[in-house]
């Protein structure tokens, strides 16, 4: 028995040691949406009518994680499961969390849920699916619709503003529009929400299913506006239409993220931020154009992502596919040695899916992506660059002084050793010795020292 099959039977087995004491308890929640989808669920939470110490009383392992709500875990084989008390939440002052909690009937508990889809209960022991809100209804119909009221809702935590556009992209469902409605009328309270609930809810909206339909949705509920404004910046920034006929900079990236069809995380967020610099590196002289775009893009996306609480490793790899995102233009006309080195780099898998998404979502030109697939198949260039026959050391041993030449010498040393020029370190040192003199090393060298030792530098060094 495989482990997710392990939990649904340890789950089961926790309702109906709840029921043989005599208690109410139902899988509720996602699990319930999940199954009725026809989905594995990845967690089961349980509700019930049991007290705190009645469930520490049937189970061995309880850990109280968060006792005011009534929550606990009951841990079986090293897996937890939530088990919470049927509820009736108090107040919300902060938008996140209740004031306080009384016990209250599964009616009750339904009603203080966040969407319909969400609030279904199922009782393993009679194989039923309990709904009091119309849950399953919605789900026939593929809509996301708000439990009761949508302001009350969303008041409650504002966070399920962004769950419902992230449930809608998931499912490919529609928002109810009462729902719509009250998302967008007070989502400019989204910041009462931390922003590390905020990233988070983003990563897992962009790292799901339907990332062009859930960039929509955000826009259409004005949650993009208040959450990611420099993306919404990217609306009527016109492109030269011989290179993008699809339109403005935010139908392109739209058109990305629609053709992407999942994958990590940090290739959503490249999508998604490999234009961002467009409207302020945006020119027209002879014809529109973004100077440097791609570098000061990802100086915007890294702002962007630590603002959003990001870890520094995700914030470096995103930054690196929107840095790069623009080198395939040179990629015919690089030398070998630099070809070999922009696809041997870390991350270039990423690197060359964004660049087919880019250009499919504008002109359709694969022809880089080709020659660059063709090299790849045929020339076996991914394979790891050997490390550099010649060292800085060997370059004092035949007398050469360390300073500014150095790394000029060895990266044409590389360069020649990856072309095949040479293949020891003789043939090396000889190249070395005949493209750059000893003598006009030496000489140079002392010339720069004769200056820096000058009466007229020392005067300048002082009053520097």
């Amino acid at each position: 028995m495989n482990r997710s099959s392990l939990k649904k039977n340890y789950a089961f087995e926790i309702v109906k040691c709840l029921n043989n004491a005599g208690f109410k308890a139902y899988i509720v929640g996602g699990a319930v949406r999940d199954m009725v989808m026809g989905d594995e669920p990845k967690d089961y939470d349980i509700a019930t009518d049991a007290s705190i110490s009645d469930i520490e009383r049937l189970f061995e392992k309880v850990y109280p994680v968060g006792r005011q709500f009534g929550v606990n875990l009951v841990v079986i084989d090293n897996e937890p499961y939530e088990i919470a008390l049927f509820r009736r939440d108090g107040v919300y002052k902060d938008g996140r969390r209740p004031s306080g909690i009384e016990p209250a009937d599964p009616v009750d508990d339904a009603g203080r849920r966040d969407f319909t889809i969400n609030a279904l209960f199922y009782d393993p022991v009679k194989d039923k699916v309990i709904d009091h809100v119309g849950g399953l209804k919605d789900i026939k119909n593929r809509i996301i619709r708000a439990v009761g009221n949508p302001d009350d809702r969303l008041s409650e935590d504002r966070l399920r503003m962004l769950r419902a556009v992230r449930f809608a992209a998931r499912f490919s469902f529609t928002i109810e529009p009462s729902t719509a409605r009250a998302v967008r009328e007070n989502a400019y309270k989204v910041h009462d929400v931390s922003a590390e609930r905020i990233g988070a809810e983003l990563l897992e909206i962009f790292s799901g299913p339907n990332t062009g339909y859930a960039l929509t949705l955000l826009d259409e509920t004005n949650l993009l506006f208040e959450v990611l404004p420099e993306v919404y910046a990217l609306k009527g920034i016109e492109q030269p239409p011989e290179y993008h006929p699809e339109g403005d900079v935010f139908e392109h990236t739209r058109n990305m993220l629609e053709l992407f069809n999942g994958g990590t995380a940090s290739l959503a967020f490249g999508i998604l931020f490999h234009d961002i610099a467009k409207p302020a590196t945006m020119t027209g002289t002879d014809r529109i154009r973004f100077n440097h775009h791609a570098e000061t893009g990802a100086v915007t996306a890294g702002r962007i992502l630590k603002r959003l609480r990001f870890k520094n490793d995700a914030v470096a790899r995103v930054q690196v596919l929107v840095r790069n995102h623009m080198h395939f233009i040179d990629v015919r006309k690089m030398r070998l040695s630099r070809l070999r080195r922009f696809i041997s780099q870390e991350g270039f898998d990423e690197m060359l899916e964004l660049h087919r998404l880019d250009s499919l979502a504008s002109n359709g030109n694969m022809s880089n992506y080709e020659f660059l697939k063709n090299l790849i198949d045929n020339e076996k260039l991914l394979q790891n660059i050997p490390p550099p026959i010649l060292t800085g050391r060997d370059l004092i041993e035949l007398g050469y002084e360390p300073g500014p030449d150095f790394s000029k010498i060895l990266r044409m040393a590389e360069d020649m050793q990856l072309e095949g020029k040479f293949v020891t370190k003789d043939d090396a040192k000889d190249f070395v010795l005949r493209e750059f003199s000893l003598q006009t090393h030496r000489q140079n060298r002392k010339l720069k020292n004769n200056r820096q030792d000058s009466p007229e530098s020392r005067d300048a060094e002082q009053n520097t």
